[in-house]
């Protein structure tokens, strides 16, 4: 019995922690992925009720070390996906976030890399951007008094601090993009910054936007937030 309960404990926890990379490095594909989260689940309730019958019934065969690390197991592979279920609920199912709702900036040399993306390069529109102001109000245009040049360059660095790959710079146009790599399943998600002079400040626009899946669980928001923190550390200097 000690023995059962491990091991379907540790089948669960082994269904939702590969997912992610199975599907990065193309082994697997995303339905797959998320169907190992779903039975993952299973095998982790089956596992509790399994270790319970063990504790009432035969406790004679049960270890406190054993039970603790099956009981460990289960309820992780339990927690995980029932965690991005409630994050999915309490966010916007959008994936495409910027500072400028009515003139977001746009992807240039990042556009060709999105060719076969199933979410397309265009701004999502009207219905995105209502639901961002609702979620996220404080997304809006930053204004500085640095240089364009000294933006930018601030913006870079930001970007190589963070771990982002860069992937253009075009000072003329004030403009810099670049691709973050999700850690887990190695989802790619594109950033866009424009720098543009306003009279006496300059104005900069952050747009973040998914390359895949309807609902981002709010990690483009959070990203935008992010780069601005870094931003705002490096121009305090």
């Amino acid at each position: 019995m000690k023995i059962l309960v491990g091991l379907i404990s540790l089948i669960a926890v082994l269904l939702v922690a590969l997912a992610g990379p199975l599907y990065k490095f193309s082994i697997i594909e995303l339905a797959t992925a998320f169907t190992g989260f779903k039975f993952g689940v299973f095998a982790g309730i089956a596992a509790l009720i399994l270790l319970a019958i063990q504790l009432l019934f035969k406790r004679n065969t049960a270890s406190i070390g054993s039970a603790l690390i099956s009981a460990v197991l289960a309820i992780t592979a339990i927690a995980i996906p029932l965690s991005m279920m409630n994050t999915a609920k309490n966010v916007p199912p959008i994936h495409d976030i910027s500072t400028d709702l009515v003139n977001p900036p746009a992807f240039v040399a990042i556009a060709p890399l999105r060719a076969d993306a199933p979410n397309p390069v265009a701004y999502d529109g009207i219905e995105t951007a209502e639901q961002q102001r609702t979620a996220y109000p404080d997304l809006q245009t930053l204004r500085y008094d640095q240089t364009q040049p000294e933006l930018i360059a601030a913006t870079k660095q930001a970007i190589e601090n963070l771990g982002w790959e860069l992937v253009n710079i075009d000072a003329d146009k004030g403009i810099v993009e670049a691709t973050d790599t999700t850690a887990w399943f190695g989802f790619k998600d594109d950033v866009v910054v424009r720098v543009t002079d306003n009279e006496n400040e300059r104005l900069v626009d952050i747009r973040s936007k998914s390359r895949i899946g309807g609902s981002d669980l709010g990690k483009n928001a959070a990203r935008v937030h992010k780069l601005i923190d870094e931003l705002d550390s490096i121009l305090a200097k």
